[in-house]
Order: structure tokens, then sequence, then C-alpha cells
């Protein structure tokens, strides 16, 4: 039996979710990102936070950013170089209420959005 994912803490949610490629005409599947691995890429690469700070945001390991870091730079790449379109959906996590805590709280409920 499966281990049981872990909920991860998400700040914010992406403001948009769903980005066209330019092989919109192809019938092409888009690439599916996890609303964490959004999360990593955004709290690693726009706030500038190292994987250890990450990890105590998201409360999980540095090991699980460093996964969810490579497998969201995977998509991005895929991304920019096949044309193909990016949506952000899914994933096991909880979304703060409480901008001003900084986000460590442990207060959210904890939502399985996996399909």
């Amino acid at each position: 039996m499966p281990r049981p994912r872990k909920c991860k803490n998400v700040c914010k949610l992406p403001d948009i979710k769903y980005f066209e490629g330019r092989n919109k005409n192809e019938n092409l599947e888009p690439i599916i990102m996890d609303v964490e691995e959004y999360e990593v890429i955004r709290l690693m690469d726009k706030e500038k936070l190292t994987q250890e700070e990450c990890a105590v945001q998201m409360n999980v390991s540095r090991p699980t950013i460093q996964l969810l870091y490579t497998s969201a730079r995977r998509k991005v790449a895929e991304f920019l170089t096949t044309g193909t379109s990016l949506k952000i959906e899914g994933g096991t996590y909880e979304v703060c209420d409480n901008q001003s805590s900084g986000c460590n709280c442990t207060h959210c409920k904890c939502n399985n959005y996996d399909k």
C-alpha cells in the first residue's frame, strides 16, 4: 500500500492557470503542473527562497522540495520548447487563508485535488 501524500502549504494560488502554446490546433494534451509544483517555482525563483526555507514554508522535507522543483522545471522546459499548453491544477495542498501569518500555518484544511 503506497504511503499517503502529505499535504503541502500553499500561500497563493496562481492567478492564471492555463497557458496556451503555439501548437493549439494540433489537439495535443496540455502539460499538467500540480499546484504545489507551481508554489515551489514561485517561492524559489520569484521570492528567492532557498530549498530549506521553501521546505519550512510548505511544511515538507527539503528532498521533497527538490523533487517538486525538478519536476516543475522539466514541465516548464517542455512547455517552452514544444509549444504545447500548460495547465496548473491538482495536487495535495492546503491554501493559507491568513496571508499575514507568513503562511507557515497549521490551521488550514487540507484538500486533496488529485484527479
